[in-house]
């Protein structure tokens, strides 16, 4: 025997309702807003993905070697080639390791040079004397080993 549950459904709206200017509560003071010389910077921090399919595509480039080559060196499939290269994928260590082995570098290597670029530009938004090696650093002492 089985039970019946009715098919009931909790909706969650994406947006807020709109209030009413009538039931709107009473208005707080709004805060001073904060100068943007005070404020701290916003800065996103990269993402690996990021920068591997930029390291990828930069040195694809460089060679004058077209998607397809590279993808069928690597035997793996064009489309998932391009997505990887975009950052919108995230590759597992063997579809890096046939990438960079197509392009004639070791995984160590795009690694290496993705760490990089990681370096350079978080070192740009960290202050002019900032970077590798610099006591009081975020990445003071990453390494990335493969």
């Amino acid at each position: 025997m089985t039970s019946h549950v009715p098919n009931e459904a909790r909706v969650i709206p994406l947006r807020p309702r709109a209030e009413r200017p009538a039931t709107r509560p009473a208005a707080r003071p709004a805060a001073s807003p904060v100068s943007p010389e005070r404020r701290p910077p916003t800065v996103r921090e990269p993402l690996w993905r990021d920068l591997v399919g930029d390291v990828l595509r930069r040195e694809r480039l460089e060679q004058e070697r077209t998607l397809k080559e590279v993808a069928e060196a690597a035997r793996i499939s064009m489309p998932y080639l391009s997505e990887v290269e975009r950052g919108r994928k995230e590759a597992s260590s063997e579809v890096l390791a046939a990438a960079a082995g197509a392009l004639g570098l070791g995984l160590g290597d795009l690694l290496a040079r993705a760490q990089g670029e990681l370096v350079r530009l978080t070192s740009r938004h960290t202050g002019a004397g900032a970077g590798r090696g610099t006591p009081g650093t975020r990445f003071d002492g990453m390494c990335l080993a493969a």
